[in-house]
Order: C-alpha cells, then sequence, then structure tokens
C-alpha cells in the first residue's frame, strides 16, 4: 500500500471512529491548559484533572501563579509525577509570562519553548487546542500508534523526526484532529501492552510491528 493511500485510509477510519475527538484535560483558558499539559508530562489526563480544580481555585490567574512560591504551588500537585521539578517549572513560567508577555500565554512556538518546563510538544498542544492551529504534538501514544501502522519508518526515533513525518504526509488541515485521532486510539485500543487488535479499526492495514 502506498503512503498516500494509508494515510488517507487511516484518517477516513479513525475519523469516523473518534468522531468529537479532542483534549481530555479540563480547562477554560489558555493559562488552564498550559498548566495541566505541563503537569501531564508523564502522568494521566484523569489524576491532572484531579488536581487542577484545586489547584486553579487556589492560583486563577497566571499572575496569582506568579506570586507563588514552588513551596506553596506543591501541595496542590503532589500527587502527579515529579511535583518538586513540576512546582518549580509552574512558578517560574508564570514569572515568566508576567516578566516577558505582560500576563499573556504566548502563542507562537518560539516564544512558548522559552518558558521554563514547557518543550515543543507542549507547544504543539497549546498550538492545536489553545489557539486553534493546526500542530502534531509526538506525546508517548502517537509515537506508538504511529510506528504500529506503518505511518511512520523506523529510521524516525524521535518525537521530532516522528512530528516532521506526520505533518509530511497528513492533510495540513487534519493535523490537530490526527493528533488527537492517534492519543485516543492508543488511549484506548492500541494500548503499550495487550493491544485490542480484535476490536481496531486499522486490523486489516496495520503493520503489527510492536517491537
Amino acid at each position: 500500500m502506498k503512503k498516500r493511500e494509508l494515510y488517507d485510509l487511516c484518517s477516513q477510519r479513525l475519523a469516523k471512529e473518534y468522531p468529537h475527538a479532542a483534549t481530555e484535560l479540563h480547562f477554560s483558558s489558555p493559562y488552564q491548559l498550559l498548566v495541566a499539559v505541563m503537569l501531564s508530562a508523564q502522568c494521566t489526563d484523569k489524576r491532572v484533572n484531579m488536581v487542577t480544580p484545586a489547584l486553579f481555585e487556589a492560583f486563577p490567574t497566571v499572575r496569582d501563579m506568579a506570586a507563588a512560591t514552588p513551596e506553596q504551588i506543591f501541595p496542590y500537585v503532589k500527587s502527579v509525577s515529579y511535583p518538586n521539578a513540576k512546582s518549580e517549572h509552574l512558578a517560574q513560567m508564570a514569572r515568566m509570562v508576567c516578566d516577558r508577555f505582560d500576563g499573556r500565554i504566548p502563542d507562537t512556538m518560539e516564544d512558548m519553548v522559552t518558558l521554563p518546563g514547557v518543550g515543543r510538544k507542549t507547544a504543539n498542544v497549546m498550538l492545536a487546542v489553545a489557539f486553534g492551529g493546526q500542530a502534531m504534538p509526538v506525546d508517548t501514544h502517537v509515537f506508538r500508534v504511529s510506528h504500529r501502522i506503518g505511518l511512520v519508518p523506523k529510521r524516525c526515533t524521535t518525537p521530532l523526526s516522528v512530528e516532521k513525518e506526520l505533518v509530511k504526509h497528513f492533510d495540513n488541515n487534519l493535523l490537530s484532529d490526527a493528533h488527537h485521532w492517534l492519543i485516543l486510539h492508543g488511549r484506548y485500543v492500541c494500548t503499550a501492552r495487550s493491544p485490542k487488535c480484535a476490536n481496531c479499526c486499522l486490523n486489516d492495514i496495520c503493520l503489527r510491528d510492536f517491537d
């Protein structure tokens, strides 16, 4: 099967399987989404959604968080992974947003990756979800699923190389949707352990590359 055909089939089937695909993080502003995405690194969205209501009640705006110390933030995030580092990053991020960007979450990749604790994946999530752009954040689910079903070759061994390959072949106006499709498929069907191949809408075209 040619790559164009594979991408088209994947797009058609995943769109049908996940017609309302969207982030499962709860947020009501770019500030809240950025905090939630930073907390979600190596942590489940379910856990993050349990933590953020009290966190946002204590620090409702980025300026409130900027005025806090990591020690004041820590009790609200202590149940997520790496809470000490994330508390530091949240406090530093908020201060930089206030100092350099007048309290507004920046909306470009170049500016966002200057924020402490914000890498390319987090910035891409912000571009795709908070600011309505087209981007392909590559998390562990996107990385795994795209390799397994053959969307990217084995030589793509880094998140950036996978991102570039997916951006190259998915229709540009589908990038953000495709990101959500791959995440949800990896989270609920093409799981890391015991993937549910019998229930997979891509079963007949998958490479079944589980290495």
